[in-house]
């Protein structure tokens, strides 16, 4: 399984990425070892979302790093109302959890 994530970072701003183990990749994150989080450190997984293929999972990772900071907070909220005035349908919906799942 391969999972798609948001992180929100110390100073606010969000971070998109995919990894097959969440924890690690966490920690990863914590320690400063991937290139944006190295100087934006991260404070929590926001948002995951969980795929059969790594191929889904990139695929999806594109689609939310090309989303405005709103949409992506709308999306983290559960707020699909908005996101479908966007012109996202329900489809668009795979999350399997939220800030609880850590």
């Amino acid at each position: 399984m391969w999972y798609v994530y948001i992180l929100e970072c110390k100073d606010g701003s969000l971070y998109t990425g995919v990894t097959k183990d969440l924890e690690r990749r966490f920690k990863e994150h914590q320690k400063g070892t991937a290139h944006y989080t190295s100087y934006n450190s991260p404070k929590s997984v926001v948002y995951t979302e969980l795929f059969l293929t790594k191929s889904e999972a990139l695929k999806r990772e594109s689609q939310l790093k090309g989303w405005t900071r709103r949409m992506k907070l709308a999306l983290i909220a559960g707020d699909y109302q908005r996101l479908k005035q966007r012109g996202f349908s329900g489809a668009d919906r795979r999350d399997v959890g939220s800030s609880g799942d850590r």
